[in-house]
């Protein structure tokens, strides 16, 4: 992992486009061309924790029943936060494309910061990511979220039922999801779908415990909230779950 100062560095970057400009030699004041944004802007979301959990359960609440959702895009939201952005949630998932975070919440450009991955784990990149989010942008929920029949923990599955030995970086990918299997192998019930459920709380915990200020620091103070779910494809339906 990063060392704490590269992260401080990172952190504190502020990388607008009129500093890269300045750091460039450009001569003169940062102009916007006709039609962009004129300025970086320092906004944060307003929505408290529990408020940005409950816009995604509306939003879900509306997409499975199929009800009219008017996302927030088009030409004004693009050129609103061309400079700068203010998500409400971090949102870990897997990167199944029948798994597509703003279509299943009803959310448009600029409100969601998505880490994806096949399996919906957190490596180094990933916590660098989500720790960004939280300090540089102020996002107050991480939504940590599986999904049903997911490929990755199939995978996980098959190495602790079979032994199978996957090449490359495929098993690397997939052996974080293993101690999730382990964990739920002798529970009644289909085995993948506990461990889907098995690895998201696995993962909810790890943030939870996380010993980088970046995360405990707004976890402590309850401006954060770090929440899991499980995504089914049959149903549309995102079961919330850790709640805590």
């Amino acid at each position: 992992m990063m060392d704490r100062l590269s992260r401080r560095r990172l952190l504190g970057c502020g990388c607008s486009l009129g500093a890269a400009a300045a750091a460039a030699g450009l001569a003169g004041p940062f102009r916007a061309a006709p039609g962009l944004a004129a300025e970086p802007t320092t906004r944060r979301t307003t929505y408290s924790p529990d408020e940005a959990l409950n816009v995604l359960k509306e939003g879900n609440r509306m997409f499975k029943t199929d009800s009219p959702v008017r996302a927030v895009q088009g030409r004004e939201r693009r050129i609103e936060i061309a400079l700068s952005q203010s998500p409400f949630c971090v949102l870990v998932s897997c990167s199944d494309s029948r798994v597509s975070p703003e279509i299943l919440f009803g959310r448009g450009l600029g409100e969601l910061f998505i880490v994806r991955n096949a399996g919906n784990t957190v490596d180094t990149a990933a916590l660098g990511s989500i720790e960004y989010a939280v300090a540089k942008l102020g996002v107050p929920l991480i939504l940590v979220m599986g999904h049903s029949r997911c490929g990755a923990v199939e995978a996980a599955v098959d190495v602790v039922r079979n032994n199978t030995v996957y090449p490359g970086a495929i098993g690397q990918m997939i052996e974080p999801i293993v101690p999730a299997v382990l964990g739920v192998r002798d529970l009644g019930g289909d085995l993948v779908e506990n461990a889907v459920r098995a690895n998201v709380s696995r993962v909810v915990r790890r943030l939870r415990t996380a010993s980088e200020p970046e995360l405990l620091r707004p976890l402590g103070e309850r401006t954060l909230r770090i929440v899991g779910a499980a995504y089914s494809l049959d149903s549309g339906a995102v079961d919330f779950f850790d709640e805590a």
